[in-house]
């Protein structure tokens, strides 16, 4: 079995990709469940460098194969935003849903509502670095829908839906999510041998 270490400690996240695997070969630890209390900043100004900070830290720390991601909501008609900085958008110590309410402010009156969420994930081990992108397009709903998910899922329907991804089970969510699709390709990256030439 493989142990893996998932450098957050982020409880909606670490749901979703442990739903994702097989748990009679893989062994999935979020922080806190390694006993890693230390705060990990995300002080750069895309997912890829923030995924590498945070894997590059706990792998220092613990010297076991690990993986980090960073997620952002990149909106058409906002150029991007809030992008890198979607989990602080309304600021580092806002209240709970206070990105959406910025968000769909930012949007007032704005007719293209087209979005993706993109996923990097950085896994690292001994041999090198390597990064996985997802990425889910949909559409910014006018106000929320559904009492699940977290962060940006009441506002946010993926292609090919007519669902909120906080009106779906995980196992619905996981048909178009970003997150899973970056982490099937780490997946099938462990199960080919894990063999290629590391990024970094």
């Amino acid at each position: 079995m493989m142990r893996l270490i998932f450098a957050t400690n982020n409880r909606n996240k670490v749901n979703e990709i442990r739903s994702l695997l097989d748990a009679s070969r893989y062994e999935l630890h979020s922080l806190e469940d390694a006993g890693i209390r230390q705060e990990i900043p995300e002080p750069h100004d895309t997912l890829e460098k923030n995924a590498l900070e945070k894997a590059s830290v706990i792998y220092r720390l613990t010297g076991t194969p690990c993986f980090s991601e960073d997620t952002g909501l990149e909106v058409e008609a906002l150029n991007g935003e809030p992008g890198v900085r979607s989990a602080r958008y309304a600021g580092e110590d806002s209240r709970p849903g206070a990105n959406i309410d910025k968000l769909l402010d930012r949007m007032k009156g704005v007719s293209n509502r087209a979005a993706r969420f993109r996923t990097v994930l950085c896994y690292i081990r001994q041999e090198g670095t390597w990064f996985f992108e997802g990425i889910c397009r949909g559409t910014i709903l006018l106000q929320r829908r559904g009492g699940g998910g977290f962060g940006y899922d009441p506002v946010f329907v993926p292609e090919g839906s007519d669902r909120t991804f906080a009106e779906m089970e995980l196992a619905e969510k996981n048909q178009y999510s970003h997150r899973q699709k970056a982490t099937r390709q780490l997946l099938a990256f462990l199960e080919s041998g894990a063999a290629g030439k590391p990024e970094i």
